[in-house]
């Protein structure tokens, strides 16, 4: 974010509800006024505050703002802005009529697929915001180097949202705090913002989803499970659509696409779907239906994003590929796999990469402590190393 300082983009940070945007705008606003920015100069404005309940709409946000600029540069610093109705409008004009750094935060993705994508079109870059690592989850707890396997088990268990830090050694505490993020985020973030009747659909789907981490889905494959099963009294492929777009733009699930390794082409018919933090998928189904396998593809995908990377999974010569994560200049292939003890497993996650007819690099991860990590040229790395070297 000090990259992109004074540079003439507003800066867009996002991500899941608690995973840390506010902190990060006011380490920002603690930066500027250690870099001599006067106090003055800065407004900063949580809409989640009561202290700004009469700011309704964008009209009443110009003129609060208004109100506050001094002379010379202000830096603007508005944390979950999405409150505020038609605020791209006010965002417009203080571009327009003042000398302004703009910094937004949001916890759904119709920050960027409102009008403002539309009003400032090329004029503003998104800074993703995600959970916890296992390297920060290991910083955070002030923990050293010993018994990692223990502590990532912690992390695969409690997540990696910053305040569970706190409270990790009360489960009941836990418990609670997870819930209540995923009832905001389900209530707030999808159900009151696009006015569902159904929610018990919503939440059927979103059980289903943390149930099938890894696991190729449709709309239609949903709704065969859900109406085969008589979960619901009934459900179609286009409602169900529409909702897994509302989960997307929540940040509570990515969606990988599926695409063909060799021709390079999206196939739409199928994805996986991952969430957004495993203390929240494990408050959705329960602590005791813990999978650690799911958990850690789960793990796996997050960190790509967190690195930088476009992430799909690959289809190869009709063998599928967990994770093709590319970046302008490179790409690598990877697989996940609990253990590569058993040798159908070994020999089933070999074969994919080997079906892969290119030189960039395959890599399998798994959980096991590794005495050889080469298999003809395929790199096999314990997670934990992998998560903490950053390679």
């Amino acid at each position: 974010m000090v990259d992109a300082k004074d540079t003439e983009f507003i800066k867009v940070i996002t991500g899941v509800r608690r995973s840390g945007k506010s902190t990060l705008l006011l380490m920002f606003r603690d930066y500027l006024l250690k870099s001599n920015i006067k106090e003055d100069n800065i407004i900063y404005i949580n809409f989640e505050s009561a202290l700004y309940d009469d700011i309704k709409n964008y009209k009443d946000l110009y003129e609060y703002i208004k109100q506050q600029i001094k002379d010379g540069r202000v830096y603007l610093l508005l944390d979950e802005v999405q409150n505020i109705d038609s605020w791209e409008k006010a965002i417009n004009a203080f571009k327009v009529d003042f000398d302004i750094d703009i910094y937004i935060t949001g916890s759904n993705a119709y920050l960027l697929s409102s009008e403002l994508s539309t009003l400032l079109s090329g004029r503003y870059i998104e800074i993703k915001i995600y959970p916890l690592s296992f390297k920060e989850y290991l910083i955070f707890n002030n923990y050293d180097q010993n018994n990692l396997e223990d502590k990532f088990n912690e992390f695969l268990k409690y997540g990696g949202l910053p305040a569970i830090t706190l409270i990790k050694d009360n489960d009941e505490l836990v418990l609670s705090y997870l819930n209540d993020i995923y009832n905001t985020i389900v209530k707030k973030d999808i159900i009151d913002r696009n006015r569902i009747k159904d929610t018990a659909l919503l939440e059927n789907i979103i059980k289903y989803l943390s149930n099938n981490i890894g696991s190729l889905i449709s709309s239609n494959k949903i709704s065969d499970y859900l109406n085969s099963n008589k979960i619901v009294e009934k459900s179609n492929h286009q409602t169900i659509d529409n909702y897994l777009n509302m989960l997307e733009k929540s940040f509570i699930i990515y969606r990988a696409d599926r695409t063909d390794i060799k021709s390079k082409s999206i196939l739409k018919t199928l994805g996986k779907y991952y969430i957004s933090d495993t203390g929240i998928r494990n408050i959705i189904l329960g602590f005791r239906n813990i999978d650690e396998g799911h958990l850690l593809e789960n793990v796996v995908y997050l960190e790509l994003l967190r690195r930088g990377y476009r992430v799909n999974i690959g289809k190869s010569n009709g063998y599928e590929v967990d994770f093709v994560a590319e970046s302008p200049n490179n790409i690598k292939y990877y697989q996940v796999t609990r253990s590569l003890s058993n040798d159908d497993v070994k020999e089933r996650e070999i074969r994919s990469l080997e079906s892969i007819n290119d030189n960039y690099e395959k890599i399998i991860l798994t959980i096991d402590k590794l005495i050889s990590n080469d298999y003809n040229g395929i790199k096999v790395m314990n997670i934990i190393d992998w998560l903490l070297n950053d390679v």
